[in-house]
């Protein structure tokens, strides 16, 4: 099985032609991420070319289907460039929807992107959040986890996110002391995304994640947007954003309605043969 490896700010992916590949196995999903056992990675991109399309499907490194991810979509946009089988600008098929990208060459292996990540959803049934009652936004509100109680502010990008604003990032420790019990708790029936959220100024954030299925990522695409939106309908940023990641830092665009764009860079490592 031909596979290539490439990253948006260490948020590291595989990237795998659908076909002989098993892409419906939760098992050989987790095989391939494995850093140790296998090609390493926070998710595996099993992905089909269709005309002007490139489709999309993402695992992520514990077998579950993820719908989307702003690092993987760039990573395969920049790829199918590379390989000169699409032109720069192009659209991903994900499952939540199309994704337009628009790519510019930095070096052989460096891409900028350009993406529409889609309109942000607010509202507790489309996230979704389990709240007692419906809303729309899900903003400022308490949450009981690892035996205090935190606000968090819900959003989707086509896939779950809250946000957590602190008044210094986390480090290592709380961030898997509050990201895990987030990631699982039962206001969330498919999981969530978590990002923790410091405002260093209103065009800036310093940003953590924990990432559903995957745990600890340098970066996330959609969670950053996630965390830029956040902040803009709380008060504490306005638009344009720059969200600084543990792995670098991603430009994220959005006006309060409409469509979350964001530019970031990513890069292709290498390409392999897997013989599991």
């Amino acid at each position: 099985m031909r596979f290539a490896k490439a990253h948006g700010l260490g948020n590291d992916f595989i990237l795998v032609p659908q076909g002989p590949a098993p892409e419906g196995s939760a098992v050989w999903a987790r095989r391939l991420c494995d850093r140790h056992e296998g090609i390493g990675g926070d998710g595996v991109l099993v992905y089909r070319l269709d005309g002007p399309l490139v489709h999309m499907r993402l695992l992520n490194a514990d077998g579950s289907d993820g719908e989307v991810s702003g690092n993987g979509v760039r990573c395969l946009a920049a790829y199918v460039v590379h390989r000169g089988w699409l032109p720069p600008a192009h659209v991903v098929q994900t499952p939540p929807g199309p994704r337009p990208v628009e790519v510019a060459a930095l070096s052989p292996t460096r891409y900028r992107v350009l993406t529409d990540l889609g309109p942000a959803r607010l509202s507790s049934a489309d996230i979704p959040v389990a709240l007692p009652a419906a809303l729309e936004p899900v903003v400022d509100v308490p949450v009981d986890v690892g035996g205090g109680t935190v606000r968090i502010t819900a959003t989707s990008l086509g896939n779950p996110h809250c946000a957590v604003f602190m008044e210094a990032p986390p480090d290592d420790a709380l961030l898997a002391a509050l990201g895990a019990p987030l990631e699982r708790h039962r206001l969330f029936p498919r999981r969530t995304n978590v990002e923790f959220v410091h405002v260093v100024s209103p065009h800036e954030l310093r940003v953590r994640f924990w990432e559903r299925g995957v745990g600890y990522t340098r970066a996330s695409g959609t969670g950053a947007a996630s965390a830029a939106v956040a902040a803009i309908l709380n008060g504490l940023a306005e638009s344009p954003v720059r969200v600084v990641c543990d792995g670098g830092a991603l430009d994220v665009e959005w006006t309060g309605s409409g469509s979350v764009r964001q530019i970031g860079e990513v890069e292709l490592l290498f390409e392999g043969e897997w013989f599991g």
